[in-house]
């Protein structure tokens, strides 16, 4: 009777698990849900333990089963959700799964691109997974890439200057979702997040300033127009030698130790006029981030800092054209499609018009200035895409005939982005750079011409192998061509032979390798080496000296003279002369206390090869760059980094606080008196010693609201140190330690923006810092009547503090005209107060009273300016 028993049972419950339904069930399905599907089509009924909550969601993909048998979709169910379900006769247990059951949530890759509303890619975009509470930030191309588990989820997307967008996004497998953002059109009184500028918390990457062309052209310049170069002397620990001056000086470092790069590849000037401009085109830019320290492996060549400016891509879908028109100077820009979806360019255009009024005003005196920035792309698949960037300017001198001078710049990079997989891309790039400087002086009947030029290979790649552990690793090579100068009499009369500098060649090439590594939730690590490699090569004849010093110490008159030559060495063609290797280790390290607090430490070797000849501490056009070599050692970097983040109130203020120490070895000095212009033994007035620098840094930010902005400031101190070779010389500033050129203990900017309405904004900017040091006479003697000054110690003294402020009010009549011509107007004042700051100071004699006269040379006083801009 037992067996017949179980038998009927067994016959029961196989008829009873033959019966088939039709069920769909998605991560928004709850439990009680799904009973209601299995029991209104069979004779099942559902029992489960007190831990199951029959309303909470426990499936975790979507998934449609048509006319299938209740035991094989209880198979097939058990294998995703995260309950377990069995059947016992005409029931159906569930219950939690044990934790060795728990299914591994399947990884999907979430990708896109952001771009703005000019159909640009968007770098830097934020892109935040509100239910996972993790993001990414935007590449160079504007591409995002995360990986999430299956399931539903809010994406939103947030930059400076754009609305926040968001996307309600469904994952089961690999997708693609772009974004389109659009300019923040803030009304009156309302609190709207403009951008995201807080604080990156979790991140390794410390020291580094980050500018959008948004809040580069709030900036108030003289003369009126945006200019991205001086936006970043309102961050702190950057500085400049004073008003109207060329180069910039990060951490009090010079000039000629930052890169410069231009989509890329490097530029070796950054000015026109003579500081006047620079040669970026706020139209064309896309944004730049200056690196102070802490820098990625990938960079190199430099010990001060790495400026990276990117041009925007061009439009894919549609013509626009967009300009403005402005004092002394205008521009215009038109893009679009070369083939729609696939290719796009982009040029750019200015010029000055300073000369036309001169002429008109009958003076001979002539300057100004144009460039041509152009960008091409290509996209041939959905892995690989081809660019090309362009740059060509050029500036114009010519004083009552008496002076003539014209130099510009000449790049162009050609790029290949390859995509492997969804975890390896690449990037090749060839380029090209050229500087030169024409200089004519026609009453002493000669011309001078020099230039540097470049040739580089670059070739990164780029893995993922998941969230947590990424890998970047490339190398790159660039062939130098130095012609320093080459002297050219115009005419027969004059006093000057054809004579031409010795040209130099270089070799640089390095390769590296760059782990960004997230330990725990709360701790990343990022480290790094670069192994570079400089070769001086011929053809090149190369003096000997005694002793094998270039400089000689003269006792009695306690001076250091030029040396000698005993003899030469003459080197072939592509013969090494010199040789000279490095390897550069970099470190990072973040800890993040919680979502808004963290704090940052990092390390950075770097080398620098090549230098410019320059004893003024803003470098001139007509400087000269000049490689390592046999008595000129490269410049060795150790910087030291540690800093404190703060977001507050979700991000709407954030500081950013930090500390460094920078020590440099065999930084050029020079003798007194150096003479450095066409000079073919440069090496007998150049000095090896050493330099530091030390500070500290602060800045705020509010980042939200009708009124945005940031204070900077910086405490710093920057020396320099040139002791004897021997212990009779005394070698420069009696061999202790002085101040650099490129000193400023304080440096304050308070940069503001408010918007008053649709059609009205204000924008203002007040700079503070201390006077540049300066050598000062501190007495005379006089010989045949002649009053000849004696100076102080090298940089003992100061000029006069350093500040001024400046306000812009933009004014747009149709700030809803989204179509067609569309335009704003930009009202600039400079100096507002008139302050006479000092460029320079002077020690004369007055030939009416033969009194001593200390004269002060001023650039600037109030400066006003106008630009009208539009766009269709």
């Amino acid at each position: 009777m037992k067996h017949i028993i179980s038998a009927c049972f067994f016959l029961f419950s196989l008829c009873m698990s033959a019966q088939s339904v039709t069920v769909t069930v998605d991560q928004n399905t709850t439990l009680k849900e799904f009973f209601k599907q299995i029991e209104s089509q069979t004779d099942f009924k559902f029992a489960f333990t007190d831990q199951i909550d029959t309303n909470k969601k426990y499936f975790t993909k979507k998934s449609t089963f048509t006319t299938i048998e209740i035991e094989k979709l209880i198979s097939e169910l058990n294998q995703t959700s995260i309950v377990q379900f069995s059947i016992v006769g005409n029931n159906i247990f569930v219950k939690q799964k044990s934790q060795t059951q728990k299914p591994a949530k399947k990884k999907n890759k979430l990708t896109g691109r952001i771009f703005d509303d000019e159909r640009q890619p968007v770098i830097g975009a934020n892109v935040f997974i509100k239910e996972l509470e993790t993001g990414v930030v935007t590449d160079l191309n504007g591409n995002y890439s995360i990986e999430v588990p299956d399931g539903n989820y809010t994406v939103q997307v947030s930059y400076v200057g754009f609305k926040n967008e968001e996307k309600r996004v469904s994952v089961t497998d690999d997708n693609k979702v772009n974004f389109n953002i659009d300019p923040d059109s803030q009304q009156l009184g309302e609190v709207i997040v403009m951008n995201n500028k807080a604080a990156d918390i979790k991140a390794t990457q410390m020291s580094v300033n980050k500018l959008s062309m948004q809040e580069i052209k709030k900036i108030p310049v003289a003369m009126g127009e945006p200019d991205p170069l001086k936006s970043i002397l309102t961050l702190p620990g950057v500085t400049n030698a004073g008003e109207a001056s060329s180069g910039f000086n990060v951490r009090g470092g010079a000039a000629d130790q930052n890169l410069i790069l231009l989509d890329g590849a490097p530029v070796y000037a950054d000015s026109h006029m003579f500081g006047f401009f620079s040669i970026f085109n706020a139209d064309i830019v896309n944004g730049l981030d200056l690196y102070k320290g802490g820098i990625p492996s990938k960079f190199g060549g430099r010990v001060s800092s790495v400026l990276d400016v990117t041009q925007q891509t061009g439009d894919f879908e549609e013509y626009k054209v967009n300009g403005g028109i402005g004092i002394i100077s205008s521009r215009l820009l038109v893009q679009g499609p070369l083939e729609k979806e696939k290719g796009s360019f982009i040029l750019s255009g200015r010029a000055s018009y300073a000369h036309l009024f001169m002429k008109l005003a009958d003076n001979n005196n002539s300057a100004m200035f144009y460039d041509l920035n152009a960008k091409l792309n290509y996209r041939f698949n959905a892995k690989n895409t081809l660019s090309f960037s362009g740059y060509f300017g050029n500036d114009l001198f010519d004083i009552n005939d008496r002076f003539a001078s014209t130099y510009g710049s000449t790049m162009g990079i050609l790029n290949w982005k390859h995509k492997f997989t969804d975890r390896l891309n690449s990037n090749l790039s060839v380029f090209y750079s050229d500087y030169r400087f024409n200089l004519e002086i026609p009453i002493e009947s000669f011309k001078w011409d020099s230039n540097i030029t470049s040739y580089g290979l670059k070739y990164n790649w780029n893995f993922q192998q998941s969230e947590k552990f990424k890998i970047n690793y490339g190398i790159d090579g660039l062939y130098y061509n130095f012609n320093p100068g080459v002297v050219k009499p115009t005419s027969s009369d004059s006093q000057f032979n054809y004579m031409q500098l010795d040209k130099k060649y270089a070799l640089e090439s390095s390769a590296f390798v760059d782990f960004e590594n997230q330990i725990t939730e709360k701790l990343t690590f990022r480290y790094g080496l670069r192994y570079s490699m400089f070769l001086r090569l011929g053809d090149e004849t190369i003096s000997t000296y005694e002793n094998g010093q270039a400089v000689v110490y003269n006792p009695l008159y306690k001076i250091y003279e030029e040396g000698t030559p005993n003899g030469s060495i003459s080197y072939g063609k592509g013969k090494t002369i010199s040789n000279f290797n490095n390897f550069e280790p970099r470190a990072a390290l973040s800890y993040a206390f919680n979502d808004e607090t963290s704090i940052k430490a990092s390390y950075n070797r770097m080398a620098q090869y090549i230098h410019i000849l320059s004893n003024t501490q803003s470098p001139l056009p007509m400087s000269i760059w000049t490689p390592s070599g046999p008595f000129t050692k490269p410049q060795l970097l150790d910087q030291y980094a540690m800093g404190y983040f703060r977001n507050f109130k979700d991000g709407d203020y954030s500081l950013e606080t930090e500390l460094f120490y920078k020590k440099v070895q065999n930084r050029i000095d020079y003798i007194d008196g150096a003479d450095i212009l066409a000079n073919n033994n440069i090496e007998q007035v150049i000095l090896n010693g050493k330099a530091r620098s030390y500070g500290m840094e602060l800045l705020f930010r509010k980042n939200t609201g009708v009124f945005t902005g940031w204070v900077s400031y910086t405490l710093s101190r920057a020396e320099q140190k040139t002791p004897g070779r021997t212990p009779e010389e005394p070698g420069v500033a009696n061999g202790d330690w002085y101040l650099s050129g490129y000193d400023k203990l304080h440096n304050l900017s308070i940069v503001g923006s408010y918007e008053l309405n649709p059609k009205w904004s204000f924008n203002g900017n007040f700079t503070l810092q201390s006077g540049q040091p300066v050598t000062y006479a501190n007495g005379y003697y006089e010989m045949g009547g002649i009053h000849i000054p004696n100076y102080s110690l090298r940089n003992e003294n100061r000029l006069p503090l350093f500040h001024h402020l400046d306000l812009a009010a933009t004014y747009t009549p149709k700030p809803d005209k989204k179509k067609g011509w569309q335009s704003y107007w930009v009202f600039s004042l400079y100096n507002v107060y008139n302050r006479k700051n000092a460029a320079s100071m002077s020690f004369t004699t007055n030939e009416d009273t033969g009194a001593n006269e200390t004269r002060r040379l001023s650039i600037f006083g109030i400066v006003p300016g106008v630009s009208y801009n539009f766009k269709f």
